[in-house]
C-alpha cells in the first residue's frame, strides 16, 4: 500500500514515510492510494473479534508486512487498545442503549476522550520506526483539549528515549482539566506549551515547520544525504495514522449495534451516526471506511457555533469566519477542518486536480465555494446541525432527566444535533433506531461546562454517581509550569506565527533524549 498527496497523486510514499511527514510537500494530505474494499463475509466474520484483534485486521490492509511484521503489528495494537483502557469486560469502547438509540462511549481510556483510540496507535508505530532506526522523532500537536493529553500520555508511556512531544494549547481556552492532564506528566521527552490566540493559530508555524522539513529531505536525498539526527512529526489529525486508526471504532461500533439488533451484519443493514465535529478527523474515518463497505448511511456533523463543517454541508460554502467564538464545547472550536480535504478528495473520485485546485484558493483567500453537483454529492453521504451554548445545555439536561445519563458537553452537542435532524434521540422507551451517537469525552473533563448546564447539585450528583477513580488522582497532582509563547503587543498574526515558529525550534533543540 503507497500513500499519494490529496493535491498530486504523483508524490507517492511509504506507509512509514507518509506517518512521519505529516502534510506532504506540496501542502496536501497523505491518503491511501486506494482503499480496500470489504464484504459482507469478511464483515461477518470480523464480528466475535476483541477490539485490539479488530485493529489488527482493519490496519493491516493499510500497512506492508515488510514495513510492519504481523508480530510486531498484533503487539503494537494489544498495546495501543488494552493497556490504560478501563471499559467494562475489556470491550474498549462499550456501545449502549440510551433513549432511542445507541451510544458508542468512546472516553474509557487513559485521557478519558477518543483521542485515545487514534492517537495510542499512531504513537505506538512512531516509536516502532524510530527505535527500528535508532532516529530521534519530535512530535509537534496543537491542541483545543484532547489531542494535547491523548499523545502526551502515550510518549510519556510509550518510554522510548527517541520519541519526544512538543505540545501547545491556547491559554484559557482549555479546561484546567485538560490542562492538568498534560502539566503533571513530568518526563524529559513532554514539553508543555501555551499560546495566546485562537485554537487554530499554531497550525500554520507546525505546518511551517512540516513542509519546509520535507523540502529539506528531499534536497538531501537528491544529494545521497540521508544522514537526518531529528526528525519533526506532527501528530493532529492532518497524520495519515489518525484517521486510518479511527476507523477501527466505526467498524466495532457497526458490529455492536448489528449485535444488539440481532442483525447480520452486511448491506442489508444500515445505521447512521452522529459525530461532535471540530477538525473532521471522525468524519473522514467513518467516510473511508463507509468507501470500504461498511454499511453507514449518513455521517453527521454536530457543530457548535464554530460551524464551518456546517456551513459547507448545508451550502457549499467552506468559509473561514473572520474570529472564533468562544464555546463550551471547547474541543471542536475549529476554524478550518484539516480533514475536509480528505473528504472531498475521496468525494471526486480521487480527482488530485480538483482538490489542488480547490486547496489552493481555500489557502490564498480563506473561502471555497463548492458547485451544485459536488454538494448534492456532499449531501448525500453528509448532514448537519448547528448547536448553541444554550441548546447544548438545554440537552445535557434533558439526557440527565429524561434518561439518567452523564455527558459532556461535546456529546451533547451530538444528541442536540441528532434531535434536529428527527432522530429524536431523547426518548424512553421508544423503539430503538439503527442510530448511534458517539460521546467523545467523559464529562470528568468538563466541570465548568457541566456545571453551566445541571448546575452545582447536577455536577454533584456526577461525581458521586459516576466520576472516574483514575481522574481524581490527577486532581490532587502538582503542575509543571508550561513554557508560554506571547503575542506581542501591535503584532499581526502572520509576525507573531513566525516568531513562535522560532521558539519550537529553540524548544525541540533544548529536549532531551538519546
Amino acid at each position: 500500500m503507497k500513500y499519494v498527496s490529496t493535491r498530486n497523486k504523483s508524490i507517492r510514499r511509504s506507509f512509514e514515510e507518509a506517518l512521519f511527514s505529516g502534510y506532504s510537500p506540496d501542502g496536501g494530505l497523505f491518503v491511501p492510494e486506494n482503499l480496500p474494499k470489504i464484504s459482507s463475509p469478511e464483515l461477518q466474520s470480523y464480528a466475535s473479534l476483541s477490539f485490539p484483534s479488530l485493529a489488527y485486521e482493519v490496519v493491516r490492509a493499510f500497512i506492508s508486512p515488510e514495513e510492519v511484521s504481523d508480530d510486531d503489528l498484533r503487539i503494537i495494537c494489544q498495546k495501543s487498545f488494552h493497556d490504560g483502557f478501563d471499559a467494562p469486560d475489556d470491550g474498549v469502547v462499550p456501545v449502549v442503549p440510551v433513549g432511542s438509540v445507541y451510544v458508542a462511549e468512546l472516553f474509557h481510556g487513559p485521557t478519558f476522550c477518543f483521542k485515545d483510540l487514534g492517537m495510542r496507535g499512531v504513537i505506538n508505530l512512531l516509536s516502532h520506526f524510530s527505535a527500528k532506526r535508532h532516529r530521534k522523532t519530535t512530535l509537534l500537536a496543537a491542541t483545543t483539549g484532547d489531542t494535547g493529553p491523548a499523545a502526551v500520555h502515550a510518549v510519556a508511556n510509550s518510554n522510548n528515549p527517541y520519541l519526544g512531544i512538543v505540545v501547545h494549547y491556547p491559554r484559557g481556552q482549555i479546561s484546567a482539566f485538560q490542562r492538568k492532564q498534560m502539566t503533571t506528566v513530568d518526563s524529559p521527552m513532554v514539553a508543555v506549551v501555551s499560546f495566546d490566540g485562537g485554537g487554530d493559530d499554531m497550525d500554520r508555524p507546525i505546518k511551517d515547520l512540516l513542509t519546509e522539513q520535507q523540502r529539506q529531505h528531499q534536497q538531501e536525498e537528491s544529494r545521497g544525504d540521508t544522514t537526518a539526527d531529528r526528525i519533526l512529526c506532527g501528530v493532529n489529525s492532518y497524520n495519515i495514522g489518525r484517521p486510518l486508526m479511527q476507523m477501527v471504532h466505526f467498524f466495532w461500533t457497526y458490529l455492536r449495534v448489528c449485535e444488539q439488533l440481532g442483525k447480520e451484519p452486511g448491506e442489508d443493514t444500515i445505521v447512521d451516526i452522529v459525530i461532535p465535529t471540530g477538525a473532521m478527523g471522525n468524519m473522514c474515518a467513518g467516510y473511508m471506511a463507509k468507501n470500504m463497505g461498511l454499511p453507514i448511511g449518513k455521517l453527521c456533523a454536530g457543530t457548535n457555533p464554530n460551524d464551518i463543517t456546517h456551513r459547507a454541508i448545508q451550502t457549499g460554502k467552506f468559509h473561514r469566519a473572520d474570529e472564533m467564538e468562544q464555546t463550551l464545547s471547547e474541543a471542536i472550536n475549529i476554524q478550518v477542518p484539516y480533514n475536509f480535504e480528505r473528504i472531498l478528495y475521496f468525494l471526486t473520485g480521487h480527482d488530485d486536480a480538483l482538490v489542488r485546485q480547490w486547496m489552493t484558493t481555500m489557502d490564498t483567500t480563506a473561502k471555497l465555494d463548492i458547485d451544485s453537483t459536488w454538494l448534492d454529492n456532499l449531501q448525500r453521504n453528509f448532514c448537519s446541525a448547528r448547536i448553541t451554548d444554550e441548546e447544548m445545555c438545554q440537552v445535557m439536561v434533558r439526557v440527565k432527566e429524561g434518561l439518567g445519563y452523564f455527558v459532556d458537553p461535546h456529546t451533547a452537542v451530538a444528541f442536540a444535533a441528532a434531535d434536529k435532524l428527527g432522530y429524536h434521540p431523547i426518548q424512553e422507551n421508544a423503539q430503538r433506531k439503527p442510530v448511534v451517537i458517539f460521546a467523545t469525552a467523559s464529562p470528568c473533563k468538563f466541570q465548568e461546562a457541566v456545571t453551566v448546564a445541571l448546575g452545582e447539585e447536577g455536577w454533584a450528583e456526577y461525581e458521586n454517581a459516576a466520576f472516574p477513580d483514575r481522574a481524581r488522582e490527577l486532581i490532587t497532582k502538582d503542575e509543571v509550569q508550561p513554557t508560554e509563547y506571547k503575542w506581542q503587543e501591535g503584532c499581526t498574526l502572520e509576525e507573531v506565527q513566525t516568531s513562535w515558529k522560532k521558539n519550537v525550534i529553540e524548544l525541540v533543540d533544548s529536549m532531551g533524549g538519546v
